[in-house]
């Protein structure tokens, strides 16, 4: 699986008595080696605490929770990057990401990533969720813009991750898409997998795959294109790219599932060229909601459109006479 978010697993009678290492070893189709690793990176979580070794003994109704570290790994260094700060306590930090920045270290991308500028302005971050994810218990992709909440601690690393994996986290998207949905509002209720041939990407399959649900309803529609509010029950990785995708109303800008034929078969020149130097996927993060993991008050967050997708938005609406 990709790092969405952190995986809930509940121990059964059936499973008792079995190693962690084995147990999720078996639960994420993965070497013991591996898990032990992660254990060790602090990738695991047994009953809401690090567990003292990767051979404890489960008991049903343990609940593990448990996040995929990436293929590679690299040392995590504090880097003096800009940070859009929405809000910060001793517990937690709330950040608004611009595009064009990854969250973590990955492939392709070891230095200038969120978790550097993290370590560089929490200087108590680091072993909070694995050495190269300090305190990150969610991410979004690259290209997409907005908010990311970060902890600080392990009480409130615990804590947001349990509101995580039980899908309770308010998130709100806004995207520009190809075409239009097929009414005003709807659900996408579709699993996603890995892509058969693709293992880079996903899909909506109808057997297996995770649970996926996208609620969404059309904010502006401009003919061609839509600008859509979506608001995520579920956060499977690319999960609103692949659903908007599956209603025929691709991410404008997404250079996996974004259909670029879409965008040369526009009969309208002026919204076709004015769509052609987006350099990104049209998708913003633009509110996040949860409980504070220490005081349990509820916290909301909202971020604007960024520069990009604001004048556009400010483009088609003179545009449309609005």
């Amino acid at each position: 699986m990709a790092f969405d978010e952190p995986t809930l697993l509940v121990v059964s009678p059936e499973q008792a008595d079995e190693r962690l290492d084995v147990f999720l070893a078996a639960a994420a189709g993965v070497s013991r080696n591996q898990i032990q690793r992660q254990i060790e990176a602090g990738l695991v979580r047994l009953n809401g605490k690090p567990p003292a070794k990767a051979g404890v003994k489960l008991r049903a109704g343990d609940q593990v929770l448990w996040a995929e570290p990436e293929a590679e790994e690299w040392e995590l260094l504090a880097e003096d990057i800009p940070l859009s700060v929405v809000y910060e306590d001793s517990d937690l930090i709330v950040v608004d990401k611009p595009a064009g920045m990854v969250v973590h270290p990955a492939v392709g991308n070891p230095r200038g990533t969120l978790a550097n500028a993290l370590l560089f302005h929490c200087r108590d971050l680091a072993g909070i969720g694995g050495v190269l994810r300090p305190g990150i218990v969610h991410r979004i992709d690259k290209d997409t813009s907005g908010l990311l909440v970060v902890a600080k601690n392990d009480l409130a690393h615990h804590g947001l991750a349990e509101q995580f994996a039980a899908h309770s986290i308010e998130r709100t998207y806004r995207s520009f898409v190809f075409g239009r949905p097929p009414a005003q509002t709807g659900t996408v209720d579709r699993p996603l997998a890995r892509h058969r041939t693709d293992r880079k990407k996903y899909a909506v399959v109808d057997e297996g795959g995770k649970r996926a649900v996208t609620h969404w309803r059309i904010e502006a529609d401009y003919g061609d294109i839509c600008l859509l509010e979506c608001r995520l029950e579920t956060g499977r990785t690319h999960q609103i790219r692949v659903h908007m995708l599956s209603l025929g109303c691709p991410v404008i800008g997404d250079p996996v599932y974004g259909q670029p034929k879409r965008l040369s078969h526009l009969h309208d020149k002026i919204l076709h060229d004015r769509l052609a130097v987006m350099s990104r996927q049209l998708l913003h993060a633009a509110t996040l909601g949860f409980i504070h993991p220490r005081s349990g008050e509820r916290l909301s967050f909202a971020s604007p459109l960024p520069a990009d997708m604001a004048g556009l938005k400010a483009w088609l609406d003179e545009r449309a006479g609005k």
